[in-house]
């Protein structure tokens, strides 16, 4: 985990690395979960027999439940002492570039594209989180995450 006193601290980090999450395992159970919660529950996610014999030779996560792991990844990936809050504004952009075999373990490196104020006291940060599956050449998954800190 990066720590940063103060909003500040980020300003001449603009086009640089923020540094990485922990790793997380997306396991059976997980996608079953993510499934049940989201209706979405197609047989290359859920059906591992079935899988086996699909496009990806066993089953996959869903691409919506790699994007939800970004808040677990930043909150394990940096933090800045002087926030009180942080609310997630959205995204700009959202790529699934590979797929997520159930097993693997995956983090995400940040790179920040901007910091701007905004109204209401609140600081937007625009972060590129690119989602790195372990032992993978590219990442499974780069979105350009929207978060207003308020101090």
């Amino acid at each position: 985990m990066r720590l940063f006193d103060t909003l500040a601290d980020l300003q001449p980090l603009v086009g640089q690395s923020l540094g990485h999450s922990d790793w997380i395992t997306v396991d059976q159970p997980r996608v079953n979960a993510f499934a049940e919660a989201t209706e979405d529950r197609q047989w290359i996610h859920t059906d591992p027999e079935r899988a086996q014999a699909g496009p990806f030779g066993g089953p996959i996560a869903h691409g919506f439940l790699t994007l939800s792991l970004i808040p677990y990844f930043f909150e394990t990936g940096f933090s800045v002492r002087e926030t009180r809050m942080v609310v997630n504004y959205g995204l700009n952009k959202v790529r699934f570039t590979a797929p997520v075999p159930v097993g693997s373990r995956l983090r995400a490196a940040f790179r920040l594209l901007a910091l701007d104020e905004v109204a209401g006291g609140a600081t937007q940060l625009t972060v590129e989180v690119s989602i790195e599956r372990e032992g993978a050449d590219k990442p499974v998954c780069v979105a350009e995450s929207l978060a207003r800190h308020y101090r």
